[in-house]
């Protein structure tokens, strides 16, 4: 296990984060802990949550996965975790989540933090992220700004002062992004600057062979502002294992869920799944493992986000670390690239 420097924080992050987003609905309380066992024991030091986790997010589910990994963390040795959690915004509705007060303000970031606490068991958060932007923005496999869509949202100065304040009283020790873009990003930099206000040290975005929107929108920002990345999705919610293809009813989030993962039925998906399928045959490994060293080969994601739903796919993501990403593989992936290019933004 390789571990990185989380941008200006001074947390030293694994290069697989393990994400929790099937605990409580798709995964038992013990086999998530067998998960959490299982990655800790391989190095793994950092994981995410969020308060409205499992996904896809229902009333009668919303929190629990915060209270699985909390009844874990209990038992562990806190100083060696790293642990983060996110506040749900107001762009997505889910009115069970805090009553629907979801704006980024003072009362309402105190209120989702001091939920998170407690489920989690905790006295502070590692790494507090905005689980998505609050104002109007392309989100979740949508690509085009609408400014049709404006909508009011709360001063980049307010929200940054409210989590200012909870880093001072030590519930916070690091601020994020996620499902962010550039313009978000810059005025959380340009704000902090000004108003001399945390800053944040990292964005999580989707990231795969088949989402690679980050590369053209913001690596070289991340790089220059010294914002990494935290892949998230870096399976395309099962899709690169290719077990879709052909309409293939392989059960998966994808097909137990009416509706999910729309990003990922765009004409393009398929045959680009299909090459990197074929090079992963070529290559004689699987295309799970070729999808994961793929992100974890990137020098920009201080780390990548895994997910799995039983022990075989958690043990082969985080084999994956030890596949040999070669200039001849990064080429053959970026023949493929540019034949199909970006098919899932």
């Amino acid at each position: 296990m390789q571990y990185n420097q989380l941008g200006d924080s001074d947390l030293k992050v694994s290069n697989i984060c393990l994400g929790t987003m099937t605990f409580g609905q798709q995964n038992t309380e013990k086999e998530a802990h067998q998960q959490l066992d299982y990655a800790f024991s391989q190095g793994v030091n950092f994981f995410d949550t969020a308060e409205m986790y499992p996904v896809p997010p229902r009333e009668n589910t919303a929190y629990s996965t915060e209270t699985i990994v909390g009844n874990w963390v209990k038992n562990q040795a806190r100083d060696q975790i790293i642990l983060a959690t996110k506040a749900a915004g107001s762009a997505r509705g889910m009115p069970w989540v805090r009553g629907g007060e979801h704006a980024f303000n003072r009362t309402n970031l105190r209120n989702a933090l001091e939920g998170s606490l407690k489920r989690l068991k905790t006295d502070y958060i590692d790494l507090y992220q905005l689980h998505w932007p609050e104002r109007n923005t392309p989100m979740f496999g949508q690509y085009l700004f609408d400014p049709e869509q404006e909508r009011d949202y709360t001063d980049f100065t307010e929200t940054l002062e409210a989590l200012s304040e909870l880093i001072t009283e030590g519930k916070i020790r690091n601020i994020g992004l996620s499902n962010e873009w550039p313009w978000g990003l810059m005025q959380f930099l340009n704000t902090s600057e000004k108003e001399g206000l945390p800053r944040v040290v990292s964005m999580q975005n989707a990231y795969n062979l088949i989402n690679r929107t980050y590369d053209s929108s913001l690596r070289e920002m991340g790089y220059r502002e010294n914002v990494p990345l935290l892949a998230y999705s870096p399976m395309a919610f099962g899709h690169l294992s290719a077990k879709y293809v052909d309409g293939s009813q392989s059960r998966g989030r994808v097909n137990i869920f009416d509706g999910f993962a729309q990003r990922y039925e765009k004409p393009a998906v398929e045959p680009a799944i299909r090459a990197y399928a074929d090079l992963a045959n070529d290559l004689n490994t699987t295309p799970a493992t070729l999808s994961l060293a793929f992100t974890y080969s990137r020098w920009f994601c201080a780390s990548t986000i895994i997910g799995a739903t039983n022990m075989d796919q958690l043990k082969e993501n985080i084999n994956a670390t030890n596949f040999e990403w070669t200039n001849e593989i990064e080429e053959a992936i970026e023949s493929i690239h540019l034949r199909f290019f970006n098919p899932a933004p």
